[in-house]
């Protein structure tokens, strides 16, 4: 019988709960930075599978689990093949005999829900084709940390409409700012996440195709790869579409004087971003980066105390 919480989408939480779990983040990030131990994962071992590669996801949950006192599996596809092998059902009551929890990083978001519906422990979505929550809270812990605010700023996304931009879509469900996605007519994201968020009375949303337009006075400036992983079969007719929506030093210019520039890594210098912008003084990606552990830590701690 289920009696946890999973976190497979921003919107599994509510605004709420976000902001305490970005309080408790914070609060994480301060008792690390002082040596403190905080271990609400003792004596659990959590279950990571990945399907797809990964430097942040990886290292900042096996990080994370140790530091909270758990110990954290490393499953690779070829190890339980969900789906194959055996059904996801039958593979999520098994693992949930055995596990803690699962983080899950894949392709298909069906998969996942097809796996919190089954398991009996907390699933948490490391990252699907369809969306990237974990990162996106990330991200509004930087946002937060550097303007002081989660609410009353414009943040302009520029590029690919992925699962990034299908994750912010879902915070504007859940806090007040404006969002501007900057794309190609032919690279947009969920449309239906577009008229969700608009008809939630929380963020505006608009589809810019003049990317100097989508940027101007925003506070925050957001890019991605062109072509995600397991997309790169499109790059070049990506990069085609894309090439204007560079952000570049003439880019940031016409944003506010001291916006903040994210990206969620890995990047393609010189494609999507420039070296001026990634290392120059509106950068944040690094802090960024950072914060994926914390929020991670807080989010896992968050879901055992529901249980």
């Amino acid at each position: 019988m289920r009696n946890h919480r999973d976190f497979l989408a921003v919107t599994d939480f509510s605004r709420d709960e976000i902001i305490e779990t970005l309080a408790l983040a914070r609060e994480l990030k301060d008792r690390r930075n002082r040596h403190e131990e905080t271990r609400p994962l003792d004596g659990q071992v959590w279950g990571l599978i990945f399907h797809k590669a990964s430097l942040r996801t990886r290292i900042s949950f096996e990080v994370g689990i140790a530091e909270l006192g758990g110990h954290a599996l490393y499953i690779t596809e070829k190890e339980i093949e969900l789906g194959k092998r055996e059904t996801i059902s039958d593979a999520a009551q098994v693992l949930s005999r055995y596990l803690g929890g699962i983080m899950i990083r894949t392709f298909s978001h069906k998969d996942v829900e097809e796996l919190a519906k089954y398991a009996d422990i907390p699933v948490i979505n490391g990252l699907t084709d369809f969306s990237h929550p974990c990162q996106i809270m990330a991200d509004i812990q930087t946002v937060y940390e550097k303007l002081g605010r989660f609410d009353d700023f414009k943040i302009t996304y520029v590029g690919d409409g992925n699962n990034i931009t299908n994750s912010w879509l879902e915070l504007a469900q859940r806090l007040n700012f404006e969002l501007v996605v900057g794309t190609s007519e032919d690279t947009l994201p969920d449309m239906k996440l577009v008229e969700a968020a608009n008809k939630s009375g929380h963020s505006r949303v608009t589809i810019e195709h003049d990317p100097a337009k989508a940027v101007k006075g925003s506070h925050v400036i957001y890019t991605d790869v062109w072509a995600s992983m397991g997309q790169k079969d499109q790059a070049d007719e990506k990069a085609r579409k894309l090439r204007a929506f560079q952000v570049n030093e003439q880019l940031v210019s016409q944003a506010d004087k001291n916006c903040i520039v994210l990206h969620c890594l890995p990047a393609e210098r010189g494609k999507e971003i420039t070296d001026g912008v990634m290392d120059g003084p509106h950068s944040v990606v690094f802090d960024q980066a950072e914060n994926r552990l914390h929020a991670q830590k807080a989010i896992m701690t968050v879901l055992v105390e529901k249980q």
